[in-house]
């Protein structure tokens, strides 16, 4: 086994060592391989919101000092996101709840200013870098090809096709699918040269790689900080001001606006025109710490340790029976840590409980709210989704997903690649075991602290 920094990794995340309850009554540590959904939080997170706590108030209109301070942390959070990015120093940045509700803003900013053009997405998106564009835009869609890759010829194809018409193009950094990495600068290349802006959803890329906005041409950037090591509820949307100044806000109220009367709304400027109501202060704190200790890691070292366990699990899973294996190539580089798989004659749900039940196993099993591009990569047909939809008593195909974190390691992963080989071998025996349990409700399975509520 290849040596590894995963203990020096794995002592900064909170919670990888606890147990939790498997179906027989026994206990084991539990292995979270869905950080691709939600990672744990970074312990110097936890400490520094607990440091932070006593001196938390309500920011900007306060004058007691633990406004003043909440205040400042708050707006100086700001530079620390753009240095981390590297951001141009005209751009700003709005605090949002995740990355859905900041390419939610750009949708809304840019409808006020761009009709009649056109929005690129892709094949590859989470919907939440589709559905913003669908109600105000003339939209396509940049193919994938036969990898589930990009295909930046159809993307030039298509910003040439549309003759200057294409006004912003939306494409993820890293798919939550299959880990492919899109190449920016080529991207942004093709982009500019055809007079379009890029949007970049980074939820999936930022907490595995440095992001240069200026230096890789990417024009508004969008996270979540729950993907990165602080599950408290915020992320940040970076991009130009012009946008945002003669639009109506994404949401209207408190904290907007410089002056109402029964007459008139004067909004404030952006980014405080995106950002009404009480703001989650808490939320940003534990973002700039994510951030604080991410700086101080060295990044590459990161990448190259996941890139090395994920190939490990890969080598591993190709030697079972049977796996159909997604977003897996020969080489990793071009990547984050994601897998996506299938075995035959087995519900993907079901493999996903098993791996919970019986190994303490964390995955993810579905469409992972990128329905098309899983639709892609599984070969269904039009007439094939429409008849799953006109039947939904029959489960809807779909994959398995195994997301690393920094802080996995080998032994983890060989135990995964154990439990998987298992349910491969013993496909018959693991449909009838869990039929009932199937169509049953699962409190016994639940950890005992879980009991105690309603």
């Amino acid at each position: 086994m290849k040596k590894n920094p995963e203990q020096k990794f794995r002592r900064l995340v909170a919670g990888v060592d606890e147990c939790i309850p498997l179906l027989d009554g026994s206990e084991v540590v539990g292995i979270n391989f869905d950080n691709a959904a939600t990672t744990p939080p970074f312990k110097s997170v936890l400490k520094e919101l607990n440091d932070f706590a006593p001196w938390y108030s309500s920011i900007h209109r306060g004058t007691g000092y633990k406004s003043i301070l909440s205040s400042d942390l708050f707006e100086n959070g700001r530079k620390l996101i753009k240095k981390f990015v590297g951001a141009d120093c005209d751009d700003i940045v709005i605090y949002t709840k995740n990355t859905t509700e900041a390419i939610n803003i750009v949708a809304n900013a840019l409808r006020y200013q761009a009709e009649g053009k056109i929005v690129l997405s892709t094949d590859m998106e989470h919907l939440a870098n589709d559905l913003p564009w669908r109600s105000s835009f003339a939209m396509d869609y940049v193919r994938i090809n036969h990898e589930g890759k990009l295909d930046l010829n159809d993307l030039e194809y298509k910003l040439k096709g549309y003759q200057g018409n294409v006004r912003l193009v939306a494409v993820t950094g890293a798919s939550n699918v299959t880990g492919y990495i899109n190449s920016i600068p080529q991207i942004s290349y093709l982009v500019h040269r055809y007079g379009a802006e890029l949007l970049i959803d980074g939820a999936q890329l930022v907490p595995h790689r440095e992001i240069h906005m200026k230096e890789e041409g990417i024009d508004y950037l969008a996270f979540s900080a729950h993907k990165m090591y602080a599950p408290f509820g915020s992320g940040a949307l970076i991009g130009k001001p012009e946008i945002f100044t003669h639009c109506q806000p994404n949401t209207k109220g408190g904290g907007a606006v410089t002056l109402v009367t029964h007459d008139f709304v004067d909004w404030d400027k952006p980014p405080y025109k995106e950002e009404a109501g009480t703001p989650n202060v808490m939320g940003v704190a534990a973002l700039l710490a994510a951030i604080h200790c991410l700086q101080k890691l060295d990044m590459e070292e990161v990448h190259e340790y996941e890139q090395d366990l994920i190939t490990y699990i890969i080598k591993g899973l190709r030697k079972i029976k049977g796996i159909g294996l997604y977003g897996c190539p020969r080489e990793c580089k071009d990547k984050v840590s994601i897998i996506a798989f299938t075995l035959p004659e087995i519900e993907h749900r079901l493999i996903a409980k098993i791996l919970s039940y019986e190994g303490g196993i964390a995955v993810r099993s579905g469409l992972f709210c990128a329905h098309p591009y899983v639709q892609k990569l599984l070969g269904l047909s039009k007439a094939d989704i429409e008849w799953y939809r006109q039947n939904p008593q029959v489960n809807f195909p779909g994959l398995v997903r195994v997301s690393l974190g920094i802080y996995n390691t080998y032994q983890e992963a060989d135990k995964l690649i154990q439990h998987v080989c298992r349910i491969a071998e013993n496909i018959s025996y693991y449909k009838k075991k869990y039929k009932k349990i199937y169509e049953q409700k699962e409190n016994k399975l639940l950890h005992p602290l879980c009991r105690q509520l309603p």
